[in-house]
């Protein structure tokens, strides 16, 4: 298990950050960034940090991501051409409503 701890992130303390923890973290993942720090001649724990930072500032988060569900839903299924379904008359029912007084 590879650990990365610090304290909570509060807005009085800017300079905290907030803990990960990543369990069942492959072995031969786990040697490789041993292997990396070593080289870059940082801990393991601030080769992941680099890693992460450096993966989400190279602006691998698309578009598709960032917008709301629905748009997804909507841009996904759009090419079914199924958004224009008519809407079917409304039927009620046969029983009669309950008496509430």
């Amino acid at each position: 298990m590879l650990a990365v701890q610090s304290l909570q992130s509060t807005p009085c303390y800017p300079h905290l950050m907030t803990t990960i923890t990543i369990r069942n973290l492959d072995e031969n993942v786990k040697r490789r960034l041993q292997v990396r720090a070593a080289l870059n001649g940082r801990s393991m724990e601030a080769e992941v940090r680099a890693s992460l930072a450096a993966t989400v500032e190279s602006g691998s988060v698309t578009a598709e991501m960032e917008e709301d569900l629905g748009t997804a839903l909507f841009r996904r299924f759009a090419a079914l051409e199924g958004t224009a379904l008519p809407i079917p008359l409304r039927q009620f029912s046969a029983r009669p409503l309950p008496n509430f007084d």
